[in-house]
């Protein structure tokens, strides 16, 4: 037996019967979503189908399910699929929108919503097994499929790897990743070396001195020093960062005080970070830490706490892997439909998978909208909008064959 790297399409070929139930498939996902690192009904449901389909399955870092398909000979190739909902009250109009809720770590309840596609990436990932494990007689090798959870606060990547994600699966020699967004419907988007930005976020908290309003003096004024680092931390991507590089730093929320004629013990606000590069990176964070030290000094207040509330690691494509997907995209999907584009500044924690083992990894963008939404008069729904529904056809049918297009054009067909 050999192995070479002709794609059979016929593999990914969707019958009748597989759109159906990859259709029913979606609207289940779409109307029971579940927040991040509480997936628990999400990965049991995800676990049903793998075992169904005979993989090798099992939970991985807390509500993470991972499925080994074994195929004899040939490159072990990794496929990952994130799986978490977000804190959104949907407003679709969907006759199978969501009305779930669930509970932040600090015990509010809130609404829940699929409203950034992971239901997508599932349906994606799931029917992709079943084609896979329908023909193989068409390829050789192995194929991990990692559903993860907690993409959406960075901690779902990094709770797998520590679990020993890759001691327990066998090793991929590249990791391959997808997400709907609000693009052309049958088309890709990728991009070779950056894909996304690294993300960090920080919560500070400054510490004075309360005092009455009417005794300023005897007071060291938390909101005002809190002020003065906020306004002083947009001169960063300004005056710090090469004009020819990129940076984006972002004061979220700012709190202090309870009643209007008190000045407060203490305030806090948050930020955060996003760059490409990691050296611009370092420099960004070192000097958020000493403006903040800084201007607590000048004010004669204690030194303020920072304490980091996520960060997402580097979505970094393998220029030489990319091509070759392009190229591969290209056959099945139709050139026109492959589009090659500058990286985006959201965040990923995809790239953790394949750092923690040293494997290239690609990561690309398929739309999930119609032309008649991209031009029309209303705003076009985005990720993380109440109003986020990517059309079910042809977005999904597009992720799976962009699934199976990656996977296939390296574990081969067998001659």
């Amino acid at each position: 037996m050999t192995i070479d790297t002709t794609i059979d399409t016929d593999v990914f070929e969707l019958s009748d019967a597989h759109t159906t139930a990859m259709h029913e498939l979606y609207r289940h996902l779409h109307a029971h979503p579940e927040l991040s690192m509480q997936e628990t009904h999400t990965a049991a449901f995800i676990l049903e189908k793998l075992n169904h389909l005979g993989l090798e399955a099992f939970m991985c870092g807390g509500t993470g399910v991972v499925g080994i398909l074994r195929n004899g000979d040939g490159p072990v190739v990794g496929y990952r699929a994130d799986t978490d909902g977000l804190p959104i009250a949907e407003d679709t109009g969907l006759d199978y929108a969501s009305t779930t809720t669930g509970h932040l770590a600090d015990g509010t309840e809130v609404p829940v919503m699929h409203g950034c596609g992971h239901d997508t990436h599932v349906t994606v990932g799931l029917t992709a097994a079943q084609l896979l494990t329908e023909n193989r007689d068409a390829w050789s090798g192995t194929v991990v499929f990692v559903f993860q959870p907690g993409e959406e606060t960075g901690e779902g990547a990094e709770a797998m790897v520590e679990d020993g994600l890759w001691d327990k699966a066998p090793m991929p020699s590249i990791i391959y990743g997808q997400h709907v967004w609000p693009g052309l419907a049958g088309t890709v988007n990728i991009s070779k070396g950056t894909a996304m930005a690294m993300a960090d976020s920080w919560k500070i908290t400054v510490h004075g001195r309360q005092a009455h309003g009417s005794q300023p003096d005897q007071s060291i004024d938390p909101i005002v020093l809190g002020a003065h680092m906020v306004v002083r931390i947009q001169t960063i991507v300004a005056r710090e960062v090469h004009p020819m590089k990129s940076a984006v730093v972002t004061i979220g929320t700012f709190h202090g005080g309870l009643k209007e004629n008190i000045i407060p013990a203490s305030a806090e606000f948050t930020v955060n970070v996003r760059t490409f590069d990691v050296d611009v990176r370092e420099r960004v964070l070192g000097s958020l830490r000493r403006i903040i030290s800084a201007e607590a000094a000048a004010s004669g207040a204690p030194e303020p706490v920072i304490e980091e509330i996520t960060s997402f690691p580097q979505c970094y494509n393998d220029p030489a892997s990319t091509e070759d997907l392009m190229a591969a995209l290209g056959g099945v999907l139709g050139e026109d439909a492959v589009i090659e584009s500058p990286p985006v500044m959201g965040s990923e924690d995809f790239g953790l998978l394949a750092e923690a083992i040293g494997v290239p990894s690609v990561y690309w963008f398929f739309g999930g909208h119609p032309q008649g939404v991209l031009d029309g008069d209303d705003p076009v729904p985005s990720n993380h909008s109440p109003f986020f529904a990517p059309a079910i056809e042809p977005t999904l049918t597009t992720g799976v064959r962009a699934a199976m297009t990656a996977l296939l054009s390296k574990v081969g067909t067998t001659a």
